[in-house]
């Protein structure tokens, strides 16, 4: 099936030759006339997928603990930048700022809320969800125009909507994976000339058999290096949620999802969101190039549990029906549960500070 945005490629590789795989995935998403994020709503049961705080309240509601533990540990500010990157229909801020209200009333009434966004329609959908604190409620199209000040940020689902570049062990190395045309005048993946420093692979590099894929983004490293240098200056701290791999590896894991389904990556350009995982090792290590903390690594699973998911729970579902009761149990499994269909172990969580702070033991605030 040919797409408009899929036309469009392959005029651009006609006259030019195959694009990288870089290339391919930000015309996918960010092309201006036809990219999945510019011509239609994404999340939620009517969109392509369904983000973590779409399935249930709780997700948001254990992140705006989390913020509220971590600004403690920070000696509680005044005055606090409250920022989201990519903040999808607004469901998770909405979450947690509710939550803030109730439990740290004295962070909600001098903080600003700044919203990451780069889609109109998005932006539309926000202002609607957020109407309630809307005196509060700031939106940029950058996180540079976000003004300076102690920062608390959180990006749910950000990072595996950047690009990546991808490189296929050949005979000759590992050069640079293309998208070009077959002999039908198809979308198929090619190999270039373009090599990778060989320093960048992890071990055992040598070894692997040909048609081994590496992923690697430059472009999201230097987001998480945006990211921190702003904590260095301001203080801060922020939370990274996306699925992922806590340790860096080999294996390819572009991926399009296309009305809640796999779908070939080069099948529907522009109708189908493409991601790829995030690899948490390589965030974290530019974190710490950039002489900010690690505060650690986790699994989604582990870290809303240890924010009292299960005693928050319990509390929702105390007094209610049996269906809602158990929808809520449902959702405690789907965010927090291995194996597949659930979030809690594919899904990763990295949280970074500076000044460099104590964060113990989540606690659960009643």
């Amino acid at each position: 099936m040919s797409t408009r945005l899929g036309d469009k490629i392959k005029a651009l590789i006609r006259a030019n030759g195959p694009i990288s795989v870089t290339d391919y995935f930000a015309l996918c998403l960010a092309d201006p006339e036809h990219g999945y994020y510019k011509t239609r709503h994404p999340f939620g049961h009517a969109g392509d997928f369904i983000t973590a705080p779409e399935v249930s309240q709780l997700f948001g509601e254990m992140l705006g603990v989390f913020m509220v533990h971590t600004w403690q540990r920070h000696d509680t500010p005044a005055h606090v930048r409250f920022v989201e990157i990519g903040p999808g229909r607004g469901t998770m801020m909405a979450d947690m700022l509710r939550v803030i209200s109730r439990i740290a009333p004295s962070l909600y009434g001098t903080m600003t809320v700044h919203m990451v966004e780069t889609s109109d329609k998005l932006k539309d959908v926000q202002r609607e969800t957020l109407a309630t604190h809307a005196p509060k409620v700031v939106w940029h199209d950058s996180f540079d125009q976000v003004p300076a000040g102690f920062t608390l940020l959180a990006a749910n689902e950000l990072f595996d909507a950047i690009p990546i570049r991808q490189f296929v062990k050949s005979p000759t190395g590992f050069r640079e994976r293309m998208v070009g045309l077959d002999n039908n005048d198809e979308l198929a993946f090619a190999v270039g000339v373009a090599g990778i420093d060989p320093a960048l692979l992890p071990a055992p590099a040598a070894s692997v058999e040909n048609g081994t894929i590496y992923e690697i983004s430059p472009a999201r490293e230097a987001v998480m290096n945006t990211i921190c240098e702003r904590l260095k200056a301001s203080g801060g701290s922020a939370v990274v949620i996306d699925y992922g791999h806590l340790v860096s590896g080999f294996g390819d894991t572009l991926q399009a999802i296309r009305k809640h389904e796999y779908d070939p990556p080069l099948a529907h350009p522009g109708e189908a969101d493409l991601t790829s995982h995030v690899d948490f090792a390589r965030l974290a290590q530019t974190a710490l190039a950039c002489d900010v903390q690690v505060n650690g690594m986790s699994h989604q699973g582990d870290f809303l549990l240890a924010l009292g998911l299960e005693e928050r729970a319990s509390a929702l579902g105390r007094g209610k029906d049996v269906a809602t009761q158990h929808d809520i149990r449902a959702a405690v499994e789907r965010l927090a549960g291995e194996g597949e269909g659930k979030m809690g172990e594919l899904f990763k969580v990295l949280v970074v500070s500076s000044p460099p702070i104590d964060l113990g033991r989540f606690r659960a605030v009643d």
